[in-house]
């Protein structure tokens, strides 16, 4: 039996400054939108306010916790969690499954830029419940969104650092925060222990048809709120370890539902208070408290909602890194500041995030505004990701039954969410639409290009060629291009090779060489593992490399040649490379020519129009993604940049052009 982890007090601190910032924050904006959305606080009473928390408790439940923790996070791939992740473990089963994997993806990718705006934007305006800082920012909201462009803008220069370390210094901010939800909370239940009734699902279903409420089934877009951060607790899994998360999620979902209860509790109590009905952006979360209480209450908040904004750009570090091993996305550089594989960087993933978050902060201006666009992204994630677990648990566990149920359940609660969710389309939720739809096409267009480049690529055995290199490597009569010329290839069969690169030597500008090199890059799942692994077909001069490098190794490719060169050297397994020439003295290691191949597509193909414009769509997006020189740190003088056509025209009849006589 296998032993269960002991619980490790670093390790759960780390998790909840991690995992838990967006579902943490969200008690600061799930009351406010149900009043705001119900006509304010004049316009409730009590069963109204125990059905709406009723509705929330048993949302957290069913979605966060039945769904995610306890059914979700069993099916992680190698301890990483999220829907590529998901989608890896099911995609034999049927390629129809790319679809929900992309379209899910590209949702969560949108949530990513909408939460920090979002929930920074509220924890600012929370400001307003101090009278002097309310004064100090205005009637307009000019200063609150500076205010918020700048913590957003700190948050995301400090990313380079690793989650881990930022783990470590949002942990005691994030446990001193959901302590301070579960003692407010519990303090104003004490005063009304009726509240408590809410954990009756009873009143969830009838507040739902109940004339009190107002918005009906569509109060639920208001509800879904306090979930939005399950889909993120999922996709960081791989930061933290599932193990951590099973530890502290039940602090993390008690103190949430005490501070929710709490807010009922008020809300009850004051819902005839005239003086409140005239408040403007009226918040529960804050004027609950003190007045003494509340700066210390708005500062937590803002750091809360930073370290909210922080478990959204994990998750979306892990997304990106996903989807580029699914061939859904361009290879990005990816950094790994620990020995953790699961906390990772990727400087283009933090700049788009940073630069789209700070545009919504500049197009909505308000919280309550944004609002309005967030949620709805999530709840096509959450619905994606049903659909994969469903398969996931039918043809992968072997659990029909289950599998259908759930299906049944949490397709049927999510697709409620989902329809509540678009009653904020044109209030807002159309940004996010936008922003989900630019994701999917971006993903459609890498996926379909990456499948036409294998259809139309030619693969040759390359020991047919041998003879043709060794022959060539041993002609006098050819200039000699360089001591070493070098290849990468991204072929696994080391019996296969891609015919561009037999032909750009052979055929195209014959290159002469002393030794020719063919690497592919293989990541492993250690940190610090560096190894290679050859063939040599036989010969002296043609070397297959494969290098085996662990994910916080940097892959700077002509390191570790000039290594392996001399390594095969003293083995006698490559002659001695006679470099006369150098700055630095006499050398036996010979001069480096990488040769990159990039593809293009010629105007005459038999391609169709659509299938040509993904192609030319995926080579664009590859220029500005990046290129292998840069991936792999090459030196830009030691490089030949070839293009060739993916297709040569086979498809196209070949007519023969007929001499007719010149004489006049």
């Amino acid at each position: 039996m296998k032993k269960r982890p002991a619980f490790r007090f670093g390790m759960f601190l780390v998790t909840i400054g991690i995992v838990y910032g967006d579902i943490g924050t969200s008690p600061m904006y799930v009351m406010k939108s149900i009043l705001e959305g119900n006509g304010g606080i004049s316009q409730i009473d009590e069963q109204f306010i125990i059905g709406s928390l009723s509705l929330v408790i048993w949302t957290i439940t069913l979605l966060t916790t039945i769904k995610y923790v306890l059914i979700a996070m069993k099916a992680d791939n190698h301890g990483e969690g999220g829907i590529f992740s998901l989608y890896s473990l099911v995609r034999d089963c049927g390629k129809w499954l790319i679809v929900p994997a992309m379209l899910g993806g590209a949702a969560l990718l949108a949530d990513g830029v909408l939460t920090p705006a979002v929930t920074v934007t509220t924890a600012v305006e929370g400001l307003r419940s101090i009278e002097s800082m309310d004064r100090f920012l205005g009637s307009g909201q000019w200063k609150v969104v500076i205010i918020t462009l700048v913590i957003i803008t700190a948050l995301f220069s400090v990313q380079h650092a690793g989650t881990s370390r930022i783990g470590k210094a949002f942990g005691p901010v994030m446990l001193l925060w959901f302590s301070f939800l579960g003692l407010t909370g519990a303090v104003h239940i004490l005063s009304l222990p009726a509240v408590l009734k809410a954990f009756n699902p009873f009143y969830a279903i009838k507040v739902l048809i109940s004339p009190a409420n107002k918005l009906g089934f569509m109060i639920l877009g208001s509800v879904f709120l306090a979930t939005t951060g399950a889909e993120a607790l999922y996709s960081d899994m791989g930061h933290v370890g599932k193990e951590n998360i099973y530890f502290s999620w039940p602090f993390v979902k008690l103190c949430l539902i005490l501070n929710y209860l709490g807010q009922g509790a008020w809300i009850i109590q004051n819902h005839t208070n005239s003086a409140l009905v005239n408040v403007m952006d009226l918040n529960p979360f804050f004027l609950m408290l003190p007045e003494l209480l509340r700066p210390f209450a708005v500062i937590l908040g803002a750091a809360a909602a930073v370290i909210a904004s922080q478990a959204l750009i994990t998750g979306s570090y892990t997304l990106v890194s996903e989807a580029i091993l699914l061939d859904l996305l361009p290879h990005l550089e990816i950094r790994y500041p620990s020995d953790t594989k699961g906390q990772l960087y990727i400087g283009t993933v933090n700049n788009a995030l940073w630069i789209g978050c700070s545009l919504v902060v500049l197009y909505f201006r308000s919280g309550a505004r944004m609002e309005s666009a967030y949620g709805l992204a999530i709840t096509v994630t959450m619905l994606m990701t049903t659909v994969l677990l469903c398969v996931y648990l039918r043809a992968i566990r072997r659990r029909g039954a289950l599998a259908y149920l759930m299906l049944a359940v949490f397709g049927g609660i999510e697709t409620i969410f989902f329809v509540s969710s678009l009653s904020k389309f044109m209030h807002g939720g159309y940004v996010t639409v936008i922003l989900t739809l630019i994701l999917l096409a971006l993903e459609a267009v890498w996926y379909r290009g990456t499948q036409l480049e294998q259809k139309y690529a030619t693969r040759l055995h390359i020991r047919e060629h041998v003879d043709s290199l060794v022959a060539l490597h041993n002609d006098p009569e050819i200039p000699l291009l360089a001591h070493n010329l070098v290849y990468l290839d991204g072929e696994k069969d080391l019996e296969l090779m891609d015919r561009d690169i037999l032909y750009s030597i052979l055929d195209k500008d014959t290159k002469r060489a002393q030794a020719y090199w063919f690497v592919s890059v293989h990541v492993l799942n250690e940190p610090k593992t560096m190894t290679y692994e050859l063939e040599t077909y036989g010969t002296d001069c043609i070397f297959r490399i494969r290098l085996n490098l662990g994910f916080q190794c940097s892959q700077r490719v002509n390191v570790y040649l000039r290594q392996i060169v001399q390594d095969l050297q003293a083995r006698g397994e490559l002659p001695i490379q006679d470099k006369k020439y150098s700055i630095y003295g006499k050398s036996t290691v010979g001069t480096f020519k990488f040769c990159i191949i990039h593809k293009s597509v010629t105007t005459k193909t038999e391609l169709s129009d659509l299938d040509e414009f993904v192609l030319n769509a995926k080579y664009a997006i590859r220029r500005v993604a990046g290129s292998k020189e840069r991936w792999y740190g090459l030196d830009t003088s030691s490089l030949i940049i070839e293009n060739v056509p993916l297709i040569t025209g086979s498809g196209i009849p070949h007519e023969r052009i007929k001499r007719i006589s010149s004489e006049n």
